[in-house]
């Protein structure tokens, strides 16, 4: 576990997404939770010495960071769209039925999905009062339609969830890709200049990072118009071009190009049909 300014936790041992805990005189609000129920209840006890939980930030309706919701009983906030999706999942999952390179891949059967849904939604921005702190949450479209940053003001900390990673490349499925280069944007303009940036993924990360995100972000489009328009490279050669970005250790490869792979077959057909 990292403490940033204020207090700001961050734990990185679990599979799946970095966690977040942003400590307050009247309780936690806690960032995306593990997949698994067992290592969510052990974040919490990791936790009892620093506060009580009482809400819980979901970050997008990735299926490694929206899972783990379903064992804590707490007011989960989320961006409208992320709601809308999760709504009309059904209520068992099982990572087997449709791969997508994701931790939960490996899950077997789990019910109780809708347990996850948020209860809390907003459209654009919500200000939430906890203790001392003003917590934003802002709608920040990018890796999904309803992905979302927590906004530390006072602390100048920012939750980014996946709109950065660094290890390895996000799935590509829901992006919006014009809003996701936007967003990077901001966060490379002088309105963060001075923030930590806490990727869902990587932990802290820096300007460097945002601008190669940027330039990864932005060929995503040019290589599916040009698969388009010439019939060829296939969807696997296009995901392997794009995977000399990152350097993934040869245990993970297979998952990391099953992930660019199956993101990318979902982006062409919601482009291109």
């Amino acid at each position: 576990m990292r403490k940033y300014r204020s207090g700001i936790l961050v734990q990185s041992q679990y599979p799946g997404v970095i966690l977040g805990a942003v400590p307050s005189n009247d309780g936690l609000l806690l960032v995306d939770m593990p997949l698994k129920p067992e290592d969510g209840r052990d974040w919490i006890g990791q936790l009892a010495s620093t506060g009580r939980p009482k809400f819980l930030a979901l970050m997008d309706h990735h299926p490694d960071r929206a899972l783990g919701m379903r064992a804590v009983d707490l007011p989960i906030v989320a961006q409208e769209a992320t709601l809308q999706t999760m709504r009309v999942w059904p209520d068992a999952f099982k990572g087997s039925a449709k791969p997508i390179g994701a931790e939960a891949d490996s899950l077997k059967r789990i019910t109780g999905v809708h347990r996850a849904v948020p209860s809390i939604s907003f459209a654009h921005e919500l200000k939430l009062h906890l203790g001392e702190r003003e917590v934003l949450f802002l709608h920040r479209p990018g890796p999904t339609a309803g992905s979302m940053w927590v906004v530390l003001p006072e602390a100048k900390v920012v939750f980014i969830g996946d709109t950065v990673t660094v290890s390895e490349p996000p799935y590509l499925g829901e992006a919006e890709i014009e809003a996701w280069i936007e967003s990077l944007g901001e966060l490379r303009s002088q309105a963060f200049d001075s923030f930590i940036l806490l990727s869902g993924r990587d932990g802290r990360v820096d300007r460097a990072a945002v601008i190669s995100m940027a330039r990864f972000v932005r060929k995503i489009p040019v290589r599916l118009q040009r698969m388009k328009n010439k019939g060829e490279p296939s969807i696997a050669s296009v995901a392997k071009g794009l995977l000399k970005d990152y350097m993934i250790p040869t245990a993970r490869r297979d998952l990391v190009l099953l992930r660019l792979q199956a993101g990318l077959r979902k982006l062409h057909s919601r482009r291109f049909g």
